[in-house]
């Protein structure tokens, strides 16, 4: 008699965890007093002008309203004038992936990375700073994440031909991707998302976190590096050497030298896909507001604009460098994918087909911005929204800044692992987390820093991402194997954060 298998538990995806929240702070809401505070004209709320106000619980019909209000964007009481709608957020989500179809497409990146492994023949350890550093510019600048699934074929059969091993493959693109990730410098899907929700610009703070990229991204290459020539000067030391033989078989390491160079047009398309993001990260710095003299995109946009033939052609409307938004950077990724096209002669059927397949993968993300969005429709609708504000007011009040990022920090971990969607989680906590900071005389730039530095750690081993557990997978060993080689990490890292953070807080 067979015995019946115990069902083994899975974790719900992040849809369910969202609507599962949604749904207990619609209960809340019949409980939690409700209450507002009054705001000054700039629109921010006046510490200490908490009262009560009439109960407004929510039901059924608002819990299933709160995601479709989300999108669309619905009055949100008092905190601010109305709440964010996600609409913006969620276009600019489906055109990035477009156009990341588009440039998967010419196989630009694939081939840019195995010309840079052919061109270090022989030096293959540096390597290992090189790959992660360009990885982690991926996840700094724009998220890279489901991105780098390609690389993990192209990169193991290369380590193991020069003695390392899949783990090192593998702590090459997902540690370096997930490292820039964590310290984004202006990765639209974290940074962009929360800096919307609390009202700032992506580029307030991007000075600490551009610091913070440096500091942990030098402390995980040296981590890699470190392990990696353990394993080259005695392969005994590698967490998988038992199936070192199996591995050099499946993986077929003479694979490499059958990669085809990189062509003329695909270097043309590399150059494009990097000025697109160095355009985005120029755009977005609030330069004038870091300097009141640095006018020179504002100058040079008037004076194009007020050319007789091409400030008409161009337009009358038209933003300066430093003044864009989701709006403007959605149009320069629409049209820089319609750039990259003509520059390598793909056919308009093609880059329809392409940039909409594109679009589809990153349909899933777009969609979970509007349910998380739900979470903030319900809380402010449900008039509990200052209530949670004025008890963090009161109970923030003997704590130092340097204590209360910290925690923050710290708070955001298990948030991660149960929402793993970097702008799911931003979405769905930031308009409560950002105002919550400023009565601890923290800035919103700084909890922003706190959430995806949390976001970016477990990221890097939560077994509720596709990222993970999609590496080890193709690595063909156990997640168990991953944990024994990042616990180390994973507890240098988080010390550093927090001395960055808690130092940041006081300056």
């Amino acid at each position: 008699m067979e015995q019946t298998k115990k069902k083994q538990f899975q974790m719900p995806s992040a849809y369910t965890v969202l609507f599962i929240i949604i749904a207990i702070i619609a209960v809340l809401t019949w409980f939690i007093p409700a209450g507002h505070y009054s705001v000054n004209d700039a629109g921010n709320i006046i510490a200490g002008s908490y009262e009560r106000v009439e109960q407004n619980p929510q039901g059924l019909w608002d819990i299933f309203m709160a995601p479709i209000n989300g999108m669309l964007g619905v009055p949100a009481g008092e905190l601010t004038k109305e709440t964010p709608a996600a609409i913006p957020i969620s276009f600019f989500i489906l055109v990035v992936g477009g156009f990341l179809g588009i440039i998967n497409k010419t196989g630009a990146l694939d081939a840019g990375i195995a010309s840079v492994v052919k061109r270090f023949k022989g030096k293959e350890k540096m390597l290992i700073p090189v790959l992660m550093i360009l990885f982690a510019l991926g996840g700094s600048t724009y998220g890279m994440a489901e991105e780098t699934i390609p690389f993990y074929a192209l990169l193991i059969p290369v380590m193991m031909a020069v003695g390392f091993d899949t783990v090192v493959a593998v702590a090459i693109v997902l540690v370096g991707s997930q490292v820039g990730c964590l310290a984004s410098t202006v990765n639209p899907f974290a940074t962009g998302v929360a800096s919307q929700a609390v009202g700032i610009s992506m580029g307030e703070g991007i000075g600490l976190r551009f610091l913070m990229f440096v500091v942990l991204l030098a402390i995980s290459i040296a981590y890699v590096y470190r392990y990696a020539s353990k394993v080259e000067k005695d392969p005994t030391k590698s967490l998988v050497y038992k199936q070192r033989e199996e591995d050099i078989k499946h993986f077929d390491i003479d694979s490499i030298g059958r990669q085809e160079s990189i062509t003329k047009r695909q270097k043309h398309v590399n150059i494009l896909f990097f000025i697109t993001f160095g355009i985005m990260i120029i755009s977005l710095i609030p330069w004038t507001t870091l300097n009141k003299n640095f006018t020179i995109f504002e100058s040079l946009t008037n004076w194009l604009t007020g050319l007789p033939v091409v400030g008409t052609v161009l337009g009358k409307n038209m933003l300066p460098l430093g003044e864009w938004y989701f709006p403007e950077i959605t149009m320069l990724f629409l049209v820089m994918a319609i750039v990259v096209a003509i520059t390598y002669g793909m056919k308009e059927s093609v880059f329809i087909s392409e940039f909409l397949a594109g679009a589809s993968d990153l349909i899933g993300v777009a969609i979970v911005v509007a349910v998380a969005r739900g979470i903030q429709v319900v809380m402010n609708n449900g008039l509990i929204t200052d209530t949670i504000l004025h008890w963090g007011e009161q109970g923030l009040s003997s704590l130092s800044s340097s204590v209360f990022l910290i925690l923050t920090f710290i708070f955001y971990i298990p948030m991660s692992f149960l929402i793993p969607s970097t702008s799911g989680l931003a979405a769905a906590t930031m308009g409560i987390m950002g105002p919550m900071g400023e009565f601890a005389g923290v800035g919103k730039d700084l909890v922003i820093t706190a959430y995806q530095s949390a976001s970016g750690l477990v990221n890097l081993i939560t077994p509720t991402s596709a990222i993970v557990m999609g590496a080890v997978a193709i690595a063909r060993f156990d997640i168990s194997v991953w944990w024994k080689f990042t616990g180390k990490l994973i507890a240098i890292l988080f010390v550093a954060i927090c001395v960055i953070l808690g130092v940041a807080a006081m300056l």
